[in-house]
C-alpha cells in the first residue's frame, strides 16, 4: 500500500507546543485518505521547536496532493499549538511543502494547500477555488473594520489585545504592555526617586541631568551638550526623529512678515532675503496644524500650553541649516513678535524651545502614530480580509504586518485612550492628540507616502543643495531596494498589465484600503484600482516602506533626540512670551515640564525606542511562505543590496559625532511592532 511521509514542524516561541491529539488527512486529485492520528508511542510529539515525521499509509494512491487537513482534539486539556509547516514525501519521491505559520486553537481544524503561490486565475480545480473562497470568508468574519474615533483611518474591531485573532496577537503580551514597560523604563533609568516631587519644578538646566542617563558616545549625550546651539536646532529638522517637516521656502507667508532688515545679520551672501529665497537657501517649518488644538486639562493642578510656531531657516556658507526667525503663533501682530538670533540669549532660546516642543507633538501624533502605525494597520487589515494565504502578495506582505494590529490595539487600550498613559506627560493628551489626527487626515495622501515624491514635493530632493540630509539619502536607497525586490516578485507572477487588472483579489485589497481604511476620501489620492505592473510596484513599495523604513526613521531615535527634556519638552507650563526682553533662565525652567512629567516622558521615549525581543529586520524572512526558487533568489538579491546599504552607511558614519543610522537596514524592523 502507498505510504506518505508527513513531517510536522512546531514553532519555537513560548507555549508553541501541544499535548493534544493531532490528526491529518491527505486530499489528492484521485481521492482522500482516512483521518490518521499522528502519534509516536512513548514520545512527546509536537514539542516547542520540534520537527516530527510520521508514515501515513493509504489504501491506494491519492494522485497529486491538493490539500492537507489538520485536526486538533483535546487530550487532557486544550492548549494552543503553533504549526510552522508540513511537508509530504510522496510514494514516488516528490517533496511537497505546505506552509502554515499559524496558531491552531481549541478543538479546531485547518486546511492547508501546497505552498506554491497562485493567482485566482491559476486555480482550475473546484476544490481549490472553494478553499480559497472559504479562507477569505472566514477571515472577513474575524478581521472587521471599526471607527475608533470619527475622522481616523478605520482600524480593527477589537476592544483589547485578547479580542484579536490568535494569529496576530503578540507571543508574549507582557513584553508590549505599555504600563509595565513604562515602569520598567523608569526603574532602569533610576527616575522613580523623583516621582514624590511630581509637580515641583527643576532648579535649573543642570538639575535635569539628575534624571538624564548618560551613556558614553551616544547622540543623547551630544544633544545634552549642544542643544542650545543653532546648528543643533537646525540639524534636527534634517536628521532628528521628525525629519519630515522642513520645506524649501519659495515665498514668505503674509502671516509671517519677516523682512531682510530683521535677518540681515544672519544672511552671509550679501543678498536680500528675497534673493536668498530665489537661490534656494531659505527653508520653512510651519506648525499650523497645532493652531487651536486644546491643551491637556486632565490635571486640574497644572495648566498646560500649546502653540503653533513658524520657523524660518537658512543654509549658511558652511551648508549648515540654522534658524533665523521664529514666530510663536500663527497670526502676526504686536503681541506675537518675531524672535531673532540677534535678540537676547534667553528670548531666542525660549523661542527655539517652543518650536522643539511643537515638533515633539507633531512627531508623536502625526509623523509617528498616524503616518506609520495607523496607515500600516489599514494595509494589514485589508491584506487579511482580501488576500488568501496562497496569493503571492499575502506571502510578500505578511512579514511586514507582523504584530502591527496588536501593537495598535494595545496602544488604544492603554496609551492613547481616554485617561491613558499619553495623558500623563503630554500637552496634547486629554483629546488634543485626537484633534490633531483628525486635522492631519487631510494631508494624508497617497503621494505623501511615496518617499521620493514626498521629498521632491518639499523641494528637498537636491543632494547638491542640501548635502547633509541623511534621512533623504538613506531613505531613497532603502526605497529603491524595496521597489527593485517588489518588481522582481511581480515579474514572476504577472507577465502583463492585463494580469494585474484581472486579479480580483488584488483589486479587492486595493479597494478595501481605499473604501474602508481611508473611508473613500477622493482627496487622499489612494487608488481604487491598479491596472499596471508599474503602479503596482509603487503601491506595494509604499506598503512595505511605510511599515519598515519610514517607521524606523521616526521611531527609534526618540531616546537619542528627546531624552534631554529641554530639547523636546512634552508640555509647557507657561504661555509663550508675547513681548521681547521678558524671558529669564528662571522663566524657562518654570515653563519646562515639572519633575514628574519629565520622568514619565523619559520613560516613554526610552521604552518606545527599544527593539522587540527576537526582532526581524528588513529582508529577514524566517517564515518561508514562498517555496519557489525564483522568489528565493530575489530575496537573496534583496538582502545583498541591503547589505551594501548597511556598509555604505557604516562607512559614512565613521568618526562622525552625529552618526545617522536609523535607516541602516540592519536597524530597520520588517514591521511596525513597537
Amino acid at each position: 500500500m502507498p505510504s506518505y511521509t508527513v513531517t510536522v514542524a512546531t514553532g519555537s516561541q513560548w507555549f508553541a507546543g501541544t499535548d493534544d491529539y493531532v490528526y491529518v488527512s491527505l486530499q489528492g486529485a484521485a481521492g482522500c485518505s482516512e483521518r490518521h492520528l499522528l502519534d509516536k508511542p512513548f514520545y512527546n510529539d509536537f514539542e516547542r521547536g520540534s520537527v516530527d515525521s510520521y508514515d501515513v499509509t493509504v489504501a491506494e494512491d491519492l494522485g497529486e496532493i491538493q490539500l492537507i487537513k489538520i485536526e486538533k482534539r483535546k487530550y487532557w486539556y486544550l492548549d494552543d499549538w503553533y504549526l510552522r509547516y508540513i511537508t509530504v514525501k510522496t510514494p514516488i519521491g516528490d517533496y511537497l511543502e505546505f506552509p502554515c505559520y499559524r496558531w491552531i486553537t481549541d478543538e479546531k481544524e485547518i486546511v492547508l494547500r501546497n505552498g506554491a503561490a497562485k493567482l485566482p486565475r491559476d486555480d482550475k480545480i473546484q476544490i481549490l477555488k472553494q478553499h480559497r473562497r472559504r479562507e477569505l470568508e472566514d477571515r472577513q468574519k474575524m478581521y472587521r473594520w471599526k471607527e475608533w474615533h470619527p475622522g481616523f483611518p478605520l482600524s480593527i474591531d477589537a476592544h483589547s489585545h485578547s479580542d484579536l485573532p490568535r494569529d496576530i496577537q503578540f507571543d508574549n503580551e507582557k513584553g508590549v504592555d505599555f504600563i509595565l514597560n513604562y515602569s520598567k523604563a523608569m526603574e532602569n533609568l533610576y527616575v522613580n526617586r523623583f516621582m514624590h516631587m511630581f509637580q515641583s519644578s527643576w532648579s535649573d538646566f543642570a538639575d535635569f541631568e539628575k534624571i538624564f542617563v548618560r551613556i558614553s558616545n551616544t547622540i543623547s549625550e551630544y544633544v545634552m551638550q549642544h542643544w542650545k546651539e543653532d546648528f543643533m536646532f537646525g540639524y534636527q529638522f534634517l536628521n532628528g526623529c521628525n525629519p519630515v517637516m522642513i520645506k524649501r521656502c519659495t515665498e514668505i507667508p503674509k502671516k509671517f512678515p519677516v523682512t531682510t532688515k530683521m535677518v540681515e545679520c544672519s544672511l552671509e551672501r550679501n543678498l536680500t532675503l528675497e534673493e536668498e529665497i530665489k537661490q534656494g537657501n531659505v527653508f520653512i517649518v510651519d506648525y499650523e496644524l497645532l493652531d487651536g488644538i486644546d491643551a491637556n486639562k486632565t490635571d486640574p493642578c497644572t495648566i498646560q500650553y500649546l502653540t503653533a510656531p513658524i520657523c524660518l531657516l537658512y543654509k549658511n556658507l558652511e551648508n549648515k541649516i540654522v534658524p533665523i526667525a521664529i514666530q510663536l503663533s500663527q497670526a502676526s501682530g504686536p503681541d506675537n513678535p518675531i524672535f531673532l538670533p540677534s535678540d537676547s540669549t534667553y528670548d531666542w532660546l525660549m523661542a527655539k524651545i517652543w518650536v522643539r516642543s511643537s515638533d515633539f507633538h507633531v512627531h508623536q501624533t502625526v509623523t509617528h502614530l498616524l503616518r506609520t502605525h495607523l496607515v500600516s494597520e489599514v494595509f494589514s487589515i485589508a491584506m487579511f480580509r482580501q488576500l488568501p494565504s496562497v496569493h503571492p502578495f499575502f506571502k510578500l506582505l505578511v512579514p511586514h504586518m507582523r504584530f502591527t494590529i496588536a501593537i495598535n490595539t494595545k496602544a488604544r487600550e492603554q496609551l492613547i485612550c481616554e485617561c491613558g498613559l499619553f495623558d500623563k506627560a503630554n500637552a496634547t493628551g486629554g483629546g488634543g492628540h485626537v484633534q490633531m489626527v483628525q486635522r492631519a487626515m487631510k494631508d494624508l495622501t497617497y503621494n505623501s507616502l511615496c518617499f521620493p515624491e514626498a521629498i521632491k514635493a518639499k523641494g528637498m530632493d537636491s543632494q547638491e543643495d542640501i548635502p547633509y540630509y541623511f534621512f533623504r539619502d538613506d531613505g531613497i536607497k532603502v526605497w529603491e531596494a524595496i521597489r527593485s525586490f517588489v518588481e522582481e516578485v511581480i515579474g514572476i507572477y504577472y507577465e502583463s498589465d492585463e494580469v494585474v487588472s484581472e486579479d480580483v483579489e488584488l483589486q479587492a485589497f486595493i479597494k478595501d484600503v481605499y473604501v474602508y481604511g481611508m473611508k473613500g476620501n477622493k482627496t487622499s489620492g489612494f487608488p481604487k484600482t491598479i491596472k499596471t505592473r508599474e503602479k503596482l510596484s509603487e503601491y506595494l513599495t509604499v506598503v512595505i516602506f511605510t511599515a519598515s523604513g519610514q517607521h524606523a526613521a521616526v521611531n527609534f531615535g526618540q531616546y537619542d533626540w528627546c531624552s534631554w527634556i529641554p530639547n523636546s519638552p512634552p508640555t509647557m507650563r507657561c504661555p509663550p512670551p508675547t513681548e521681547k526682553g521678558t524671558v529669564t533662565i528662571e522663566k524657562i525652567v518654570e515653563t519646562l515640564p515639572d519633575r514628574g512629567r519629565s520622568c514619565w516622558h523619559l520613560g516613554a521615549v526610552w521604552a518606545l525606542s527599544q527593539f522587540q525581543e527576537n526582532e526581524l529586520f528588513l529582508g529577514t524572512y524566517p517564515d518561508e511562505h514562498f517555496i519557489e526558487k525564483p522568489v528565493k533568489l530575489a530575496m537573496e538579491k534583496f538582502r545583498k543590496k541591503l547589505d551594501e546599504i548597511v556598509s555604505f552607511i557604516s562607512e559614512r558614519n565613521k568618526n562622525k559625532k552625529l552618526p545617522y543610522y536609523y535607516l541602516s537596514p540592519d536597524r530597520i524592523p520588517n514591521s511596525v511592532a513597537v
